[in-house]
């Protein structure tokens, strides 16, 4: 379960405590409950990181097809003085 704290934090700061843990995890010397609470403590700042890239991902996938759309609609319009004029 993700705590309010957990979904105030910025992408930046959950990575940089995720670094945090898994640097603590690999040092050892620590008991099984503190490894425990440590991966746990991992498992929910990977979810917030995980959030904030699919949350920017939906955005430049929005985008990316605003800007398709936008180039669709003026080839079928065609252009904005990319053409020639036939009538000078």
């Amino acid at each position: 379960m993700t705590s309010r704290t957990d979904e105030a934090l910025g992408y930046e700061q959950a990575r940089d405590e995720l670094i945090e843990v898994v640097r603590r995890l690999e040092a050892g010397g620590t008991t099984l409950e503190e490894s425990l609470a440590l991966w746990e403590r991992g498992e929910e700042l990977a979810k917030v990181c995980r959030r904030w890239l699919d949350g920017a991902r939906a955005r430049l996938d929005a985008a990316l097809a605003g800007a398709e759309a936008g180039e669709e609609a003026e080839e079928e319009s065609g252009g904005s003085g990319s053409g020639s004029r036939s009538d000078t």
